[in-house]
């Protein structure tokens, strides 16, 4: 009983429809202005202020100060894992609010960014294909095998800090495909590494990635990956 007053706040955090909408628009991993924020909910400053306070104090997000400019984003990999996993429960939007945002949503289920590592069908194929190839093993666990460990150093060039908490791999639920794609450490050297490569580019100023066809080649290469 005694865990359940902080649950229930952290729940409520989400019990708003603007808040919630932050929360989603910071899935792109970047930081956005408390004006830019406002702007995408269409609330008044005002109100996008007294909500990111909100949100800040319940440990969802973080701030920083730079002159005028307040810039918010997500606490960290387990603020990004909650509101993406509260979005796979969340019913689908029968009918999409005009042409714009139909192209967006189908532009985000193909590939997008959810947090720091890569989500919708492409994310869904490369954890398949990472899983297919033994790199990762689901046996007793999601897990990162020997030959996911030497593949992430000599594909990547990734190795993980010693001493890291972050886990090398974790299971996120994909709210469009509702099956896992690859978070965690791994997850977040394969998306950082096909936008710095530009095997992947960003459209638009959400959060929907195209995949270019050097990164079709990459993928096929290193993966055995159709995307």
């Amino acid at each position: 009983m005694n865990l359940m007053p902080p649950l229930a706040e952290t729940a409520g955090l989400f019990a708003d429809r603007t808040r919630a909408a932050f929360c989603q628009a910071l899935l792109d991993g970047r930081a956005w202005t408390a004006g830019e924020l406002a702007r995408h909910a269409g609330v008044r400053a005002s109100t996008a202020s007294e909500q990111l306070s909100r949100l800040i104090a319940g440990g969802l997000l973080t701030e920083e100060r730079q002159g005028r400019h307040r810039y918010v984003r997500l606490a960290g990999p387990e603020a990004a894992a909650l509101v993406e996993a509260l979005t796979s429960y969340a019913p689908d939007t029968p009918h999409p609010r005009g042409l714009r945002e139909s192209v967006r949503l189908s532009a985000e289920a193909r590939a997008r960014t959810c947090y720091d590592h890569l989500a919708g069908r492409l994310g869904v194929i490369l954890a398949d294909a990472m899983t297919a190839r033994g790199l990762v093993a689901t046996d007793s666990g999601l897990a990162v095998t020997v030959e996911g460990r030497a593949w992430l150093a000599d594909a990547l060039g990734h190795r993980p800090p010693p001493g890291s908490r972050r886990p090398l791999v974790r299971a996120c639920l994909d709210w469009t495909e509702r099956r896992p794609h690859l978070a965690g450490a791994l997850g977040a050297a394969l998306c950082a590494t096909a936008l710095d490569r530009q095997w992947v580019r960003r459209v638009g100023s959400g959060r929907a990635v195209k995949v270019t066809p050097q990164g079709a080649r990459a993928f096929r290469e290193l993966l055995g990956a159709e995307v």
